[in-house]
């Protein structure tokens, strides 16, 4: 039993490394290639123009706001130095 199980995982290798393997063959994309540039057109016809929009209606207010409570701090930190060489 002990040399079967040592010897299984010999054949089982020679067998899988004999089996035939296909090549594979990467055939190159063919570029294409612009040619030279041709003549150039006419010039189009100009455009009309667009029309006007309409003036949107104003808004309604909002709410007045509550007062504040406490006190806000509002702290900018320092510019940093730029490094020296």
């Amino acid at each position: 039993m002990n040399r079967y199980v040592l010897i299984a995982p010999l054949f089982s290798t020679l067998f899988l490394g004999a089996c035939e393997k296909p090549t594979v063959i990467n055939v190159p994309v063919p570029v294409a290639v612009p040619g030279p540039a041709g003549p150039t057109g006419a010039t189009g016809s100009q455009g009309s123009q667009g029309y006007q929009g309409n003036q949107g209606a104003e808004g309604s207010k909002g709410e007045t706001g509550k007062p504040g409570e406490g006190t806000t701090l509002i702290l900018i930190p320092p510019a940093a130095s730029a490094p020296a060489n």
